[in-house]
């Protein structure tokens, strides 16, 4: 039930992608930013499939059960992504389904999550709480007691993408969204593509720009400019309440920031490293 936890959040905008087979955790692995075997039960991995010239296509939660990998991913991206994955099947022994009917995605935190067969803590952050997975609501034994806004500030707050609109296809690299601190690279793993530019980007300290939190003193859509001294410097991407985060270049987060008519206030979190 749900009085042993703080808040509990259905993630309506997620969906679930089911992959199968003896060669699953293989062939998943030749392809995304993560270790994907260190999924267990109990443990899920966060990874990022990229381009091959290593920019950001879509990030999922891998969750691991007896017979299947289950990616828990932004649901507008399961009809573009599933085909993309199955294009490097080749002769691997493996099916790929969308499971969004058979699974809901849930949020927990502030407490420990309702128990339910596939869970784990978000391996992003101890703060962030927990991810699960569960039939749908109407054959649960629980109910949520937050909205997915109550969720969508908790993570801002913590400086968590949410896949679009704060981390951008074919446009956002790995390390400006966090995935080097947040635990969603595995820097001694195989080769998978977009390696090679994303190592580059780190070893090289290319990164210029960084996803932050930032507080706003009235109301901004995302994509909307943020401005320095006159010069664009960044743009705003989800929001909740007075919060959002901002994709903004380093060089600008000490700079007093403009969106449109709102003033912003970045508050980086402890784990955000800044070059130099």
């Amino acid at each position: 039930m749900l009085n042993h936890i703080t808040h509990l959040a259905h993630l309506s905008q997620r969906g679930v992608i089911a992959v199968t087979g003896a060669d699953r955790v293989s062939f998943l692995n030749g392809l995304v930013s993560n270790e994907v075997s260190n999924a267990a039960p109990g443990q899920a991995v966060w990874a990022a499939l990229l381009s091959p010239q290593g920019k950001y296509l879509a990030d999922f939660f891998i969750f691991a059960t007896a017979e299947a990998l289950l990616l828990d991913v932004f649901a507008a991206d399961i009809p573009v992504l599933l085909p993309k994955l199955r294009r490097f099947k080749l002769r691997a022994a493996v099916e790929l389904a969308d499971a969004s009917a058979q699974y809901e995605v849930y949020a927990a935190w502030g407490g420990p999550p309702p128990e339910v067969p596939i869970s784990a803590p978000d391996p992003r952050l101890p703060d962030a709480g927990y991810r699960l997975l569960s039939e749908p609501l109407s054959e649960t034994a629980f109910a949520p007691n937050a909205g997915a806004e109550d969720y969508a500030a908790h993570r801002i707050a913590l400086g968590l993408p949410d896949g679009p609109p704060d981390l951008e296809v074919d446009k956002t690299l790995l390390l400006e969204a966090g995935f080097d601190e947040l635990s969603g690279i595995a820097w001694d793993k195989g080769c998978y593509m977009g390696q090679e530019l994303t190592a580059r980007t780190k070893y090289r300290g290319l990164v210029k720009r960084r996803l932050v939190p930032v507080a706003l003193s009235a109301p901004a859509a995302p994509g909307t400019p943020v401005f320095a001294d006159g010069v664009e410097v960044g743009t705003l991407r989800s929001s909740a309440a007075q919060l959002a985060l901002a994709m903004l270049r380093v060089d600008a987060l000490g700079k007093s920031l403009t969106a449109g008519a709102a003033q912003l206030t970045p508050h980086l979190p402890a784990w955000l490293r800044l070059p130099g």
